[in-house]
């Protein structure tokens, strides 16, 4: 059904009908929340074995003793356990502490203070710029708006980011300095990119200026659903088109283990790991070693990473499923929204109707159900089109992610036909 295609009373008639349900469940003083992509206790409980997994022992197979300082790259283990994550050397594996935004920031930051590799700094260029694929993840953007660096948005297709876009904007501009991807099960699409694109993508070092570098956040590496999804490597594509500098590989265990409690990681070429580090030593003697030996310990093979990535599938899929039934239920056979249908990661991207998205918003939270704010996916908050909303099954218990759910596409519902009605 169309609703273009609805004469004025039957949209009349229909408000009144979806007002009336709307107005039922306010009167429930609901308090739900599906705004951020948090895992839920049961996840977390996963990884509760990491305390008390040194007993007493502190010592790493190297024979560093992680209650102390130093050791700016990280325990060997640790960047063996980044490595494995990233599938690349250990060699090109920096292990830092908990957060892997932190050192995407500290990146971003020396790019821009202090340049990479001997190149500029990016401010010294007349508008450094930053390449943002749309919908996207807004600390990313959060990033570049705090250090003043431009950003321009470039719509995600269904393979990643639009490169015929990319290409042009970069030949363009000398003055674009990076680009922001989440290649698998992007956030919030849930899109991996295709092989054409990751080659095209390890191509624009050879057109961009020479600081550009691309920010590779790999955060749902091993978050399959069910079958795994391969992604190709971004590596080996640059080191066959010589451009191995222009990439930054970050993942972290933060959906992994416990949430604020992990390890992050960062892989690049040695010339970029030099610039990182010549940086963080006038910032830090070291990172958390123990914790690192922690993760080592309870990941002491890969095969145990990947059989605990199976046990939190167990507990999201349902999850996804309840969203994505609820949304094929609701306009499967309508044109009031669209979706993905992602086989991993952590969001499922809604599309309203151009125009709707802040008023969906307003009136979820109005009937006590917190969403992402409309916007929160472009950079400066601003969609284009006021449609794009974030949803993240993974916090809250399933029946209550299902009563969310019901909320959601009922304020979709009348949202829809309150502006078809003031249009008609």
């Amino acid at each position: 059904m169309r609703i273009d295609s609805v004469t004025r009373d039957q949209l009349q008639a229909w408000e009144k009908e979806l007002g009336a349900q709307y107005q039922r469940i306010c009167r429930h003083e609901l308090s739900l929340d599906i705004t951020r992509g948090k895992p839920s206790a049961e996840q977390l409980h996963l990884a509760d074995k990491l305390d008390g997994i040194l007993n007493g022992d502190y010592r790493a197979a190297d024979g560093t003793d992680t209650r102390n300082y130093g050791g700016l790259e990280g325990l060997i283990c640790a960047r063996e356990l980044g490595a494995d994550i990233l599938q690349v050397p250990t060699a090109e594996v920096l292990a830092g502490g908990s957060s892997s935004l932190t050192l995407m920031y500290h990146a971003v930051l020396t790019g821009y203070l202090f340049g990479f590799a001997g190149n500029k700094p990016w401010r010294e260029l007349q508008a450094p710029k930053f390449l943002c694929p749309v919908p996207g993840y807004d600390r990313h953007f959060s990033i570049c708006e705090q250090l003043g660096i431009d950003m321009i948005n470039v719509p995600m297709t269904d393979s990643g980011p639009d490169m015929d876009m990319v290409e042009a904007q970069i030949r363009q501009d000398q003055d674009i300095v990076g680009i922001w991807c989440v290649p698998k099960f992007s956030n919030p699409t849930g899109v991996t990119y295709s092989k054409d694109t990751v080659e095209r993508l390890a191509r624009l070092g050879q057109i961009a200026n020479p600081g550009f570098r691309i920010f590779w956040d790999n955060a749902y590496a091993i978050h399959d659903l069910a079958q795994q999804v391969n992604l190709p490597s971004i590596r080996t594509a640059t080191l066959e088109n010589d451009t191995a500098d222009s990439v930054l590989q970050f993942a972290s265990t933060s959906k992994v283990t416990h949430a604020g409690a992990g390890v992050a990681f960062v892989s690049a070429s040695q010339a970029n790991l030099a610039s990182l580090k010549k940086q963080m030593q006038a910032m830090t003697i070291g990172p958390d070693k123990v914790n690192q030996l922690r993760h080592s310990r309870f990941f002491a093979e890969f095969t145990m990473l990947k059989e605990h990535m199976q046990k939190h599938a167990r507990i999201l899929k349902p999850k996804f499923e309840c969203v994505l039934n609820q949304l094929e239920s609701a306009f499967g056979d309508s044109d009031l929204g669209t979706w993905e249908k992602p086989k991993g990661g952590y969001f499922v991207s809604f599309n309203t109707r151009p125009g709707c998205a802040t008023a969906v918003v307003k009136l979820a939270a109005d009937a006590g159900v917190k969403l992402t704010p409309a916007g929160a996916t472009f950079p400066y908050g601003k969609d284009p089109q006021d449609c794009n909303i974030r949803i993240a099954p993974s916090f809250p218990p399933l029946e209550e992610l299902d009563t969310a759910m019901s909320v959601f596409v009922l304020c979709v519902k009348l949202a829809s036909v309150r502006q078809q009605l003031e249009a008609s």
